[in-house]
């Protein structure tokens, strides 16, 4: 595969999720910044290109594990799994690592004050988050449907009372922005997710729990800003010019 530096990042990523290991080992953020070239990324990281170049045609060449082709799903699917998947992971993740910061914060506080700052930010990401799931879950996600619908029954689209699906969609991207620049300040605060020598046991497990959370939150957005709101923009396009 030839990759070159002046490819998008998110489109990169979006036909072959094995890129994705690359960027996140140079730090390069796929999913909320994911319109950047490889070129613009390296050069913000001060990292040579032609290492993660090198980096990506390696990961392509020798990862055979069968990679989910999200691109090649129908739109109506795509959104269905995402609100099935990453939605629920989402409500069911924050409400089990929760307890387990506010225990830590009490034990460990004293000699960890950031464990409260952590605290404070993923409480305000999981509640952010809740709400933001509940707009694309009543709101976009129905509408993709019906443009799907649409597209193949050969139906006239209604008009939405948000106009056109940009205008939702360009709200979500925001606040997956402000979610992801979160997330990078609790990776600042928690060393990214090393847990200090006199660490107990629960303290690893919430760390651990922390970068799972981060990592399935990146692919979350991913499918989202890079595969199904684009898609839905230009199928939303194709209807109302037919």
């Amino acid at each position: 595969m030839n990759i070159q530096e002046n490819q998008i990042i998110g489109k990169l990523v979006a036909k072959d999720y094995r890129s994705a290991s690359v960027f996140k080992k140079h730090g390069i953020d796929f999913c909320c910044q994911g319109n950047r070239t490889i070129s613009d990324a390296c050069t913000k990281q001060h990292i040579n290109p032609q290492t993660v170049l090198n980096d990506l045609e390696q990961a392509m060449q020798f990862q055979t594990d069968q990679t989910t082709i999200f691109t090649a799903w129908p739109l109506d699917l795509l959104a269905d799994y995402i609100e099935k998947k990453h939605h629920r992971f989402v409500v069911e993740k924050s409400m089990e690592i929760k307890p387990y910061l506010d225990k830590i914060c009490t034990v460990h506080g004293a000699r960890h004050p950031e464990l409260f700052e952590i605290s404070k930010e993923f409480n305000a990401a999981a509640a952010e988050l809740a709400e933001h799931m509940k707009k694309e879950e009543l709101n976009i996600f129905p509408f993709v449907r019906q443009l799907v619908k649409a597209k193949y029954e050969g139906l006239k689209m209604e008009a939405s009372h948000f106009g056109s699906i940009q205008n939702p969609i360009q709200i979500m991207m925001n606040e997956h922005t402000i979610e992801g620049d979160r997330f990078k300040l609790i990776v600042d605060l928690s060393n990214n997710y090393t847990p200090p020598a006199d660490a107990c046991n629960t303290y690893k497990v919430t760390f651990a729990l922390l970068k799972d959370f981060e990592e399935d939150l990146h692919l979350h957005i991913h499918l989202e800003n890079n595969i199904l709101f684009p898609k839905s923009i230009d199928l939303e396009k194709e209807l109302n010019a037919g």
